[in-house]
């Protein structure tokens, strides 16, 4: 059920959303630059490597060593607004309908995370990633990082079709307020050091 939903669910807003995915598309051609579609290598079910599709919210901007400057000075107004209205994730559905990801899961992190999670911590890896999770509902990235894992834990223990409506119902709401976008000082949130800095 849970699969036939995603794939329902990801078609019919990659149609209705098309114009809107269009427009957004072509914004950020014009104010950041191509590539439009942000690509990078994250963990999937069970650890295993998958590319996740976003639209580009940075800007590229390095420093005299050719490093990338640090978040708050790469990420523009513009990019902010998308992440707030989690517009940036739209090209995220294509995943979901390539079966990469869930409409709701725990949300995929750095791969170099993979070896700093403790036994319980991994066990987020036990289902597909999602859009939208259990986490993103009830903090998003204003939350410390073994809060994070937990709760996406609980819903690995939990999960269920009644379960992903509520998140998905609840996340609407959450987009709407735009809470919890990003950690208090911090451009997005803070990064995972390992169980001993969480």
């Amino acid at each position: 059920m849970k699969r036939l939903f995603d794939i329902a669910a990801a078609s019919t807003l990659l149609v209705l959303l098309a114009p809107l995915i269009l427009v957004v598309a072509l914004l950020v051609r014009i104010k950041l630059g191509s590539p439009v579609v942000f690509r990078q290598v994250r963990p999937g079910l069970g650890g295993r490597p998958f590319t996740l599709l976003k639209f580009r919210s940075m800007r590229d901007a390095t420093d005299a060593r050719g490093n990338p400057l640090p978040d708050d000075q790469r990420l523009t107004g513009f990019g902010r607004m998308l992440r707030a209205s989690s517009f940036d994730e739209l090209p995220s559905l294509w995943n979901v309908l390539k079966g990469e990801m869930s409409m709701v899961g725990p949300r995929p992190m750095l791969m170099e995370y993979l070896p700093l999670y403790n036994e319980r911590q991994f066990r987020r890896h036990d289902v597909l990633p999602g859009v939208t999770g259990w986490a993103q509902i009830n903090g998003r990235n204003n939350i410390e990082w073994e809060r994070k894992f937990e709760l996406d834990v609980w819903y690995v223990e939990n999960r269920s079709f009644l379960l992903d409506m509520k998140i998905i119902a609840l996340t609407v709401r959450k987009i709407a307020s735009r809470d919890g976008v990003a950690k208090e000082g911090h451009a997005t949130t803070d990064r995972f050091m390992g169980n001993g800095n969480a």
